[in-house]
């Protein structure tokens, strides 16, 4: 079978070939992704606030409101990215900035918990059609020459969106209402859809395939159920029959869609691209990446509000250190890139990001906040070392035409790996704060660390493995 993910996309009529990135197409596209990034981190600030709230959720309805967003989210990424490469890409991020303000509108206007989690939902499909979208938009605009320093902005914004989440947040947790947070997205949606109706060409869309209805059911649907298994795995035990039920039920959904792929001549995507060894591991660097920051998100609020004594709003402010080497370091990671090919930028920075954990774990009640944010910095340079390789490894691995699922292909695994950081997080805090011998959050966010950390570090070397280059054989080529 001829399969259209690995068939080279036909030269394009030059009268439709967009130009060349501009500053003011790229600042758009950024400002998209932080917004949409930002409301993952913000909710989970709030939740002390909500539980107070008139709605009065039950627990597993808060559980459902932050997860609402990241199931919806995650579980739409690969559909929404096919789709703008073949509808249009700057169509369906207009579309994607309508659904998200039109969650925000419902969660600020609910009356109960359903409706807030609805909204939520709703917020997460656009984001899920922002995210591919924006990344598409870059690779297609930026060329072969630019293509890695644009990623490298796609991914610093990406980051600065956990920070203004974190920040955003906190501020209305400590100073407005949850209500608020959802109002103010509004209008900037509004904003955003305004200044990329004029700053965003078009660009070309795919000649390949057409809408795979059925293999997107089956994709979506597993992609939700393993998600809802990793997210709820602490809350109700990892061998627990819903559990248990969640996996089985994406495991076999997931053999169902290779089976129908393998064998349709216009499937949502080829399963084969993993033949790829430098797909699979730019896909699992990506998600370890991401596996690590975000249990540091989960553990860092609560280490500076419990034990440090921080308020939310402080504690906003707090996370800043980690945009600093997100800022700084992938300039540094692309020159080394082009000298040295990404192995060297991608084990460094996964090693740096492990090894920063590691470090964080000793944090105690009467660390200085001085020496925890130095840990902060090392988990940040390695971020900026490594994202930016492991992006353009995920997207380069597809033709050009495809940027959109390759795109939804690296945010799948940045938001799995996001799911699973804090799942595992959380198991390991829940497990040791049961325990009497644990005196404090400190003594139950230390062993959580360090076994995130050592993970990390064990799958830096699984990734480091997968960039090796065969005989004959360069990097760059691969």
């Amino acid at each position: 079978m001829s399969s259209p993910a690995l068939s080279p996309p036909p030269a394009a009529p030059a009268d439709t070939v967009p130009g060349p990135l501009t500053r003011s197409t790229l600042l758009a596209l950024c400002a998209c992704v932080l917004v949409a990034q930002s409301m993952v981190a913000a909710i989970n600030l709030l939740i002390p606030q909500l539980a107070a709230s008139s709605l009065h959720p039950s627990a597993t309805e808060l559980l459902w409101t932050v997860d609402a967003y990241v199931i919806v989210f995650a579980g739409l990424l690969i559909p929404a990215g096919a789709l703008g490469d073949r509808r249009g890409r700057k169509g369906v991020l207009l579309v994607g900035l309508a659904l998200f303000a039109a969650g925000a509108t419902l969660s600020a206007l609910a009356a109960s918990p359903a409706l807030l989690i609805a909204g939520r939902g709703v917020s997460g499909a656009g984001a899920a059609c922002i995210m591919p979208a924006t990344m598409s938009i870059l690779v297609q605009l930026a060329g072969p020459e630019r293509r890695a320093r644009a990623l490298a902005s796609w991914t610093l914004a990406v980051g600065l969106g956990g920070l203004a989440g974190n920040v955003g947040g906190g501020a209305a947790g400590q100073f407005l209402t949850w209500r608020a947070l959802f109002w103010v997205m509004v209008p900037l949606a509004a904003l955003l859809a305004l200044t990329v109706a004029v700053a965003v060409p078009r660009t070309e869309r795919s000649p390949h395939g057409r809408p795979d209805p059925r293999g997107t059911l089956l994709l979506v649907a597993a992609l939700v159920a393993l998600l809802a298994g990793i997210i709820e795995g602490p809350t109700y035990g990892w061998t627990s029959p819903r559990i248990l039920a969640f996996f089985a039920v994406g495991v076999a959904l997931a053999g169902l869609f290779t089976r129908y792929a393998l064998r349709s001549q216009a499937a949502l995507f080829d399963p084969r691209v993993f033949r790829s060894r430098h797909l699979r591991a730019a896909v699992l660097g990506t998600a370890t990446g991401f596996f690590g920051l975000f249990s540091l998100f989960y553990a860092n609020s609560q280490y500076l509000q419990y034990v440090k004594g921080y308020g939310p709003a402080v504690t906003g402010l707090a996370i800043v250190p980690l945009t600093i080497g997100m800022a700084l370091f992938p300039k540094v990671a692309a020159r080394w890139q082009a000298a040295s090919g990404p192995r060297p930028a991608v084990a460094t920075g996964l090693f740096l990001i492990g090894a920063g954990l590691l470090g964080a774990s000793t944090a105690a009640a009467t660390t200085p906040y001085a020496l925890y944010a130095c840990w902060l910095l090392v988990i940040s340079a390695g971020t900026g070392l490594c994202m930016p390789a492991l992006t353009v490894g995920v997207v380069s691995a597809l033709p050009a035409h495809q940027a959109g699922l390759g795109s939804g292909l690296g945010t799948s695994a940045r938001e799995m790996g996001a799911a699973l950081g804090v799942a595992v997080t959380g198991t390991v805090l829940a497990v040791h704060e049961a325990d009497a011998r644990a005196g404090s959050f400190a003594d139950a966010m230390s062993p959580a660390l360090r076994t995130v950390g050592a993970v990390v570090l064990v799958a830096t070397v699984l990734v480091t493995f997968g960039y090796r280059t065969g005989s004959g054989e360069t990097a760059a080529a691969r």
